[in-house]
């Protein structure tokens, strides 16, 4: 019982929600049970596997087009929180691959996620200069990439 789906009035599937958060929308009634455990209830509620809101919610959002902006979030997302340097999990840091004091752009090609030693290991240097080779090469993500 990890989560909880959200469909929206439509059937269209949204998101998923935890089940404290999925009992809160039951009491607000923003939303009914579509799918239960069975036998499984919390107070007055049957224990959600898929919920259903009850008014349209518009996702234009979903479907946007043009570029997905930049942010640190977005780059240890896409870089799923391994660091580029190492290549082990757990990086909680962002580097830009050339040193912004160096010219380099606030952009996704050119930032990496990273743990904090490898990331004041490598300074502000290039990683050839540092010793330090990308074990990939950073990318634009799509609206998937982040999502997942």
């Amino acid at each position: 019982m990890s989560g909880v789906i959200v469909l929206n009035a439509s059937y269209e599937q949204l998101h998923v929600v935890s089940i404290p958060h999925a009992i809160r929308m039951l009491v607000r009634e923003v939303a009914v049970v579509e799918e239960a455990h069975d036998g499984a209830s919390i107070g007055p509620f049957p224990l959600p596997r898929v919920l259903r809101l009850v008014r349209y919610v518009v996702t234009k959002w979903r479907y946007a087009t043009g570029r997905l902006q930049y942010t640190r979030a977005g780059v240890l997302k896409r870089d799923k929180f391994t660091c580029a340097y190492c290549g082990k999990p757990g990086a909680t840091t962002m580097d830009h691959v050339v040193p912004r004091s160096r010219g380099g752009r606030g952009e996704w090609l050119n930032a990496v996620a990273a743990h904090a030693a490898c990331n004041e290991k490598k300074g502000c240097r290039t990683p050839e200069e540092a010793g330090m080779p990308l074990l990939w090469q950073p990318w634009i993500p799509s609206r998937a990439e982040i999502a997942l």
